[in-house]
């Protein structure tokens, strides 16, 4: 998905925030918005994608303020929130006998964590991640004919605190094929890190982690280590978390094993899905 002109904005905003975050230094905050005003200046084109210039911002703001991980603390507040919330969601669903161990209701859970961004409140993400997920795209069911059939299944993680809520959908697709749970190789925005696995002590209950060797929101796929791109070309299925991924993976021929589940959160993503805002989308592409 190219960048559209809502986009100048939004990475504009990713640039104050993280500045802001990255230090208290006026003057090395200052420093890291100009250097990084001028890749957005730069680089800003409709025929580029917005991960690759959220790429370059970050890594100058880390770089100016001499602070490898600006979002930590925002991780770790999402992290301790979705931990906390997950037996009550999960409990829930099972009470009100909605959680009958099939793929949509896993995939309901998966979505519901999608909320998580770096741009909204954690009260606004407690109150919206408690609430109703409806699919206005629901390939569920194409979904579980492709996973009886696949031998590998590439699942791409988003937002650190959504790993408590992937990883019932990560044991369920087991039962069908090898699953591999891919996360960043070192801090991004509030992306899912190895590190952020091995601390949360699921590393175990995951089974087979691997990093894309490249610090990106989404995937750069020209940035990515070679044996992401190998473990990408051979997985039957790709099962890709949030925004990010599909503005990678929708440049891409669509070949029938791309699988999205997210919330369209801003207006861009929405349109070139074809739904309302903050509308959750499980579709086959």
């Amino acid at each position: 998905m190219k960048l559209m002109p809502g986009c100048y904005e939004c990475l504009r905003r990713l640039i104050c925030q993280a500045a802001d975050l990255a230090t208290a230094d006026a003057s090395l905050k200052q420093s890291a918005i100009k250097e990084a005003m001028k890749i957005l200046d730069d680089e800003f084109s409709y025929s580029q994608l917005s991960i690759v210039i959220a790429t370059k911002i970050n890594k100058v703001v880390r770089e100016v303020t001499h602070n490898p991980d600006p979002y930590r603390a925002m991780k770790e507040r999402e992290m301790t929130l979705a931990r906390e919330l997950y037996p009550e969601l999960s409990l829930r669903a099972q009470r009100s006998n909605l959680y009958k161990n099939d793929l949509r209701d896993y995939l309901k859970l998966a979505a519901a964590a999608n909320v998580i961004d770096f741009f909204r409140e954690p009260g606004s993400i407690k109150d919206n991640i408690r609430g109703p997920v409806r699919f206005a795209v629901d390939d569920s069911e194409q979904l579980e004919a492709k996973l009886k059939d696949a031998g590998k299944v590439l699942y791409l993680a988003d937002n650190a605190g959504e790993l408590y809520f992937d990883l019932p959908l990560v044991k369920w697709m087991k039962q069908f094929a090898q699953v591999i749970y891919v996360v960043k190789p070192s801090p991004v925005q509030d992306d899912l890190t190895l590190e952020d696995v091995r601390k949360s002590g699921l590393e175990g209950e995951f089974g087979e982690v691997i990093s894309t060797g490249i610090a990106s929101p989404g995937i750069v796929f020209s940035l990515a280590s070679a044996r992401f791109k190998r473990e990408f070309e051979s997985a039957d299925l790709v099962f890709a978390k949030g925004m990010g991924h599909y503005e990678a993976l929708s440049e891409l021929p669509p070949e029938g094993r791309f699988f999205y589940c997210l919330m369209a959160k801003c207006k861009p993503v929405a349109e070139s899905l074809g739904v309302p805002m903050n509308s959750y989308v499980a579709m086959l592409q």
